[in-house]
């Protein structure tokens, strides 16, 4: 029974590194910068990633949101390996996704996302058909106010498909958000795990446990030389796994400034071939991890 449920979280885990579900998302927009080097490594990466969502308002409390997603990643790896690695320093993705969100009652609602996202290296500054990737989900959302106090619950669960997993199937979504009092509140779920204490309606401290990570396409394929032989590299995959401290303050209800800090628990960064399986891991020690950032909500 532990074997399947850690199965069940770990390809989860994976699925979920390359970004959470869109649809149950909030923000209008959002800047943020991401640092972590490798320990014991000159190696680090860097990312920046925004995105913007376009509510349009229908009949019935209904909505269509079109958005648009980019991140740009730098990887510097300068460790020694048995393989090129001038066409693995940087990674950019694009994704346009469309969501419509239908008002069921005053607590239910259902979202469904469609999407489609290059993702690669673009070593051969073309746009070819494997950087391209189908993402897709269905999600059902409750929401619960509770008369005359601050408690809040909103539980989101679901099915959702992309071509980065490797799975031919939808995989499942279940997250829990909830606030207990005036001070504290709690998200229960993949891929982030927290604990809030509001200071105040303005700042708030949290301790997390969440996923982070990206893939991306190689154009170009990358000879490596393995103990099992030569091998091909097509793809590249992150999959992060840190906890640590995190920092918000509201300027006002809808903009609100972040920073994060902690400590991967899982670091793990490796070359694939055609068949997805790993042929090459990148230096897998812990580090210090950052990230911080704007966001709009709605």
């Amino acid at each position: 029974m532990m074997k399947s449920l850690g199965f069940l979280f770990f390809i989860t885990a994976i699925f979920f590194s390359s970004g959470s579900a869109t649809a149950q998302n909030t923000d209008l927009a959002r800047l943020e910068f991401t640092y972590f080097p490798q320990e014991s490594s000159d190696n680090s990466f860097r990312r920046v990633r925004s995105f913007i969502n376009f509510p349009i308002k229908l009949d019935n409390g209904n909505y269509l949101m079109p958005g648009l997603e980019y991140r740009n990643i730098n990887l510097k790896y300068n460790d020694p390996a048995p393989f090129d690695t001038d066409n693995l320093d940087r990674f950019q993705s694009l994704e346009a996704r469309l969501v419509y969100i239908h008002n069921i009652n005053d607590n239910w609602r259902f979202a469904t996302e469609l999407g489609t996202q290059a993702a690669s290296n673009f070593s051969s500054d073309d746009l070819l058909d494997d950087d391209l990737l189908l993402v897709a989900s269905g999600l059902f959302i409750h929401k619960k106010d509770f008369e005359s106090s601050v408690k809040k619950r909103r539980i989101v669960f679901g099915l959702r498909y992309s071509t980065t997993t490797g799975f031919p199937f939808p995989l499942p979504i279940f997250i829990l958000n909830k606030r207990v009092n005036q001070n504290i509140s709690y998200n229960l779920g993949v891929p982030k795990t927290s604990l809030k204490y509001h200071f105040n309606k303005r700042s708030s401290l949290q301790s997390f446990l969440t996923l982070d990570g990206f893939y991306a396409n190689l154009q170009e394929e990358i000879p490596v030389a393995t103990a099992q032989g030569a091998q091909v590299a097509e793809d590249i995959r992150m999959t992060v796994i840190l906890t640590g401290l995190g920092y918000q303050y509201k300027f006002t209800d809808e903009l609100i400034f972040y920073a994060y800090s902690g400590y991967t628990i899982l670091n793990d960064i490796r070359l694939r071939n055609s068949e997805r399986d790993d042929i090459f891991t990148i230096n897998q020690n812990n580090s210090f991890y950052a990230r911080t950032g704007i966001k709009f909500k709605f």
